[in-house]
C-alpha cells in the first residue's frame, strides 16, 4: 500500500498591489511549493484579466490541479487574492477534506500604498484606476481574528 504525506495549502490573500506575487515566489523558492495564480495563465493566452468568467474557469482548472497535488502530498500556493470569506472557506474545508494543512496568508497594505506600487509594475491593461481601488477595498472582507483561528499556523 501506498502511503502519502500530508499535503498543504496556502492561501495568499490581498487586493492588487499587497504583495501576494512576491509573498507566493518566496513560498513557491523556500518550499519547493507549486504557485497557481490566474493572471499567469490567462496573459500568455491572451485572455483579458478583467473577464471575471474566463476568470472562474482558470480558477476552476488550477484548483482541480490544486487537489490532485495536495493528494499527493505536495504544498500548493493559490494567489488569487481571495477577497471574500466564502471563497476562504471553501478552499479551507475542501482542502482539510483531502487531509491537507491550510494556512491563510493575508497581505494588507493601505489603499495609496497599493495604488503605487500598482502604478509602478504597471501591468494592468487597461490600468487600474485608484477609484476601482477604492471600490474593491470597501468589498475585501478582511480577515478576522476568528477566521484566522481556523486556518493552520504558518511554519
Amino acid at each position: 500500500m501506498t502511503t502519502f504525506s500530508r499535503g498543504r495549502l496556502i492561501v495568499v490573500c490581498g487586493l492588487p498591489g499587497s504583495g501576494k506575487t512576491t509573498h507566493a515566489i518566496q513560498l513557491e523558492s523556500k518550499l519547493g511549493g507549486i504557485r497557481l495564480n490566474a493572471d499567469e495563465w490567462m496573459a500568455p493566452l491572451g485572455i483579458d484579466l478583467y473577464d471575471e468568467e474566463m476568470r472562474a474557469k482558470i480558477e476552476a482548472l488550477q484548483w482541480k490541479l490544486a487537489q490532485r497535488l495536495l493528494k499527493l502530498g505536495m504544498t500548493v500556493i493559490i494567489e488569487w487574492g481571495t477577497w471574500g470569506r466564502a471563497e476562504r472557506d471553501a478552499l479551507r474545508e475542501s482542502a482539510r477534506a483531502l487531509g491537507a494543512a491550510v494556512e491563510l496568508h493575508y497581505l494588507p497594505a493601505p489603499v495609496e500604498v497599493l495604488f503605487e506600487r500598482i502604478q509602478r509594475r504597471g501591468m494592468e491593461s487597461p490600468p487600474i484606476e485608484r477609484e476601482s481601488l477604492e471600490q474593491w477595498a470597501r468589498i475585501f472582507q478582511t480577515p478576522t481574528t476568528e477566521e484566522m483561528a481556523l486556518f493552520d499556523v504558518a511554519s
